[in-house]
């Protein structure tokens, strides 16, 4: 899928890619009842609207994690079959979705929600519905704080936890005076209020900052509003279409040799329509493939050999998710939502990120931080992000049931 399609010519695009076997259309999973034994997994995310270039990154690593598992006899002897629906970002959409998988499909194991709010949203009818979520890309802080409930699980990098790591980078850094530009979503504004606490608490001043409606097509207000407000640095908390937008006007403008743009989050996504009018970009980093583990290295050279691209954000994200939950099931040695969350409280695995470990009192998943430079190497026809800096969990993770520190 590509930036700006409109919504006729992206459902003609998704056809097209599922056509050529790339992409499960809605039918993956509705022409036949599953077979007996099958492990049905719930994915109410976005298909199309603002956020389906990221809901592409879901769907496609599902599809790759039930092809590798399932040759491979599946999990715990049982094949893995994706219920993909499609939400288009939207709270209310996501909310009916996942209650039809549950009551009509009798899932019990939801991933791959796309927004915060999609998120906000189901949690509250886990219980009613004796169903599971594992988190693989919501960021919004009260998720493990005032909204936490028993039933949800995050396994990636909250908004606090990337904001965190950006700022400890920015602690040894000469700028003083931040303005912050986010989503105006409860990601974003999460991001930037733990942001602007971190900054401030290490002697630095935040001057001012704006949120933009998510699908926000024109910047350049917001980059007026920058560039009157005059900081040495910019923090931005930016994903997806939104982005991709931002980043193009803030090269067209120049914005870049007037103030220091740092970001909550480095996609290759918004990187690649760039170019390298990104390089020097600095952010924190819930996953990149350039990360050097094993685990990764392996998934990268699946995911690769299968897709012809390298894994960006929330394609690492979301397979850290599954292996989470498969690691799960086959410690509790049953898909039952207690017996799941039993064994997913204190579990520890190494994934494509490295070590993480699942806290028992927030069910947030501990995980190391990192900071990313955007450069361009040989061998890429693109610029990419490199790790520059590694900070520990216990420096990036909130206390538990805590969305600042």
């Amino acid at each position: 899928m590509t930036n700006r399609l409109s919504r006729r010519r992206l459902l003609g695009a998704t056809a097209a890619t599922a056509a050529a076997g790339l992409l499960p259309l809605p039918a993956f999973h509705g022409s036949a009842r599953a077979q007996a034994g099958t492990l049905r997994l719930g994915v109410p995310t976005a298909v199309t609207g603002t956020w389906a270039p990221l809901g592409a990154q879901v769907v496609r690593t599902s599809r790759l994690f039930a092809k590798t598992v399932n040759a491979e006899g599946g999990i715990d002897g049982r094949k893995v079959e994706f219920l993909i629906e499609d939400t288009q970002g939207v709270p209310a959409n996501c909310l009916r979705k996942a209650q039809e998988m549950v009551e009509r499909e009798k899932v019990n194991i939801l991933l791959g929600l796309m927004a915060s709010s999609e998120a906000l949203a189901v949690m509250p009818k886990l219980a009613e519905w004796n169903a599971l979520f594992i988190s693989s890309i919501n960021g919004a802080g009260s998720m493990t704080a005032e909204a936490y409930v028993p039933n949800m699980f995050r396994a990636n990098t909250s908004g606090p936890m990337g904001a965190r790591a950006i700022a400890l980078w920015l602690e040894d850094q000469p700028a003083t005076e931040f303005f912050s530009l986010s989503l105006d979503y409860a990601w974003g504004h999460s991001s930037v209020e733990v942001f602007e606490k971190l900054i401030t608490g290490m002697g630095k001043k935040a001057i001012g900052k704006v949120f933009a409606p998510v699908g926000t097509k024109d910047y350049s207000t917001y980059i007026a509003r920058v560039r009157q407000a005059n900081p040495q640095a910019l923090y931005v908390a930016l994903t997806g279409d939104d982005g991709t937008a931002f980043l193009r006007q803030a090269a067209q403008y120049r914005l870049g040799e007037k103030v220091q743009i740092v970001t909550e989050l480095v996609d290759l996504l918004n990187v690649k329509p760039v170019g390298e009018s990104a390089v020097g970009l600095v952010g924190s980093s819930r996953y990149t493939f350039a990360y050097d583990t094993p685990a990764n290295v392996d998934f990268v050279k699946r995911f690769t050999a299968e897709y012809g691209e390298v894994p960006d954000t929330f394609d690492g994200e979301h397979w850290q998710s599954l292996q989470l939950l498969a690691a799960a099931i086959r410690k509790a040695g049953s898909t039952d939502t207690k017996a799941l969350i039993q064994a997913l409280e204190g579990m520890e695995l190494t994934s494509v990120k490295g070590p993480i470990k699942v806290r028992a009192c927030d069910h947030q998943a501990e995980q190391q931080g990192f900071v990313v430079r955007v450069e361009k190497r040989d061998g890429y026809p693109h610029p990419i992000p490199v790790v520059i800096k590694t900070y520990p969990a216990a420096r990036v993770t909130p206390e538990c049931r805590k969305a600042s520190y």
